[in-house]
């Protein structure tokens, strides 16, 4: 469907703005930034998950006899993921998982106080309703998108649900990790703070409006690279380490040694990443880079 008021500037957000208000037209590209952003750096997350259970439970030689039988389930042991929070946060979100990792529409679930609303994600295959215990509780990674208001309410709700493997990550504003490990009573948490840098060329969030086209775009996906700080906005390198962290977790959780967790690891983010300088070296990450040195050299391979 066309739309009719191409062209048209009238028709525009900005054209009922007054010239006090067009001040504030930087607000916009801030929060088309973080939105971005935080949908991009979500989906890394869960496509690195998502690789590396697929990688444990498909082979690597002799590891898959050492993983766990009660991660071989009926649904081959796919990553499940789900979405509490059916607002313009959790619906982007979903999207954005359904397009760029490669996640089956079987795999992901939203829970919503109006799953009513949410007809164009049960079209394209995901279920929706209004049970956030039975998502908690289903989950392997669960996405907080609920209103800070609703937090203390959905906390209690799930947190006798959530498993010690499941991966709680926080789209909640003004909540800190610390405090989210005390209403849910769960230590795997990873929530990104994002950090405005003034001056910063932030241009490129100023035309956005599809999130999913807009991550489509070279120059946007390389404004979104948690390392590369560009684009007038950046997430805490502490997000970054807790990702690793929580990909070690889950291997260990796959009954896999210590060794064979890092092997993945490099697989996945050093060996095939394009940006590798070959002049420079190549960098492995090891059990050092994790635990400190003394603790490192009592690991054995089976560990």
């Amino acid at each position: 469907m066309s739309d009719i008021t191409v062209g048209l500037d009238s028709f525009s957000f900005e054209s009922g703005l007054s010239e006090s208000e067009t001040a504030f037209l930087y607000l916009k590209a801030r929060y088309n930034a973080l939105m971005l952003c935080a949908c991009a750096h979500a989906a890394f997350f869960v496509k690195l998950n998502h690789a590396v259970r697929l990688r444990v439970l498909k082979g690597l030689g002799s590891l898959r006899s050492k993983v766990s039988c009660l991660h071989l389930s009926a649904d081959g042991g796919i990553l499940k993921v789900g979405v509490l929070g059916g607002g313009r946060i959790g619906k982007q979100l979903t999207k954005v998982l359904l397009q760029f990792t490669n996640l089956h529409p079987g795999n992901l679930k939203v829970s919503s106080r109006r799953p009513e609303t949410l007809d164009d994600l049960k079209i394209l295959g995901v279920e929706c309703f209004y049970d956030n215990r039975h998502l908690a509780a289903w989950a392997d990674v669960l996405f907080l998108c609920c209103l800070p208001s609703h937090l203390s309410r959905v906390c209690a709700e799930i947190q006798p649900e959530l498993s010690q493997s499941c991966i709680v990550y926080s789209f909640v504003s003004a909540v800190p990790v610390p405090r989210l490990k005390q209403l849910l009573g769960h230590s795997s948490i990873l929530r990104p703070e994002y950090t405005i840098i003034e001056g910063g060329s932030g241009n490129v969030w100023e035309q956005v409006s599809d999130v999913i086209a807009s991550l489509k775009d070279p120059l946007v996906v390389e404004a979104t690279c948690p390392l590369r700080q560009t684009g007038g906005i950046s997430v805490d390198r502490k997000w970054f380490a807790a990702v690793l962290y929580s990909v070690l977790n889950v291997c260990s959780h796959m009954n896999v040694d210590s060794q064979q967790s890092l092997n993945i690891i490099n697989e996945l983010l050093i060996k095939q990443s394009p940006a590798q300088n070959k002049s420079e070296g190549t960098f492995l990450f090891t059990t050092q880079n994790f635990v400190n040195a003394t603790f490192a050299s009592t690991l054995s391979e089976d560990e």
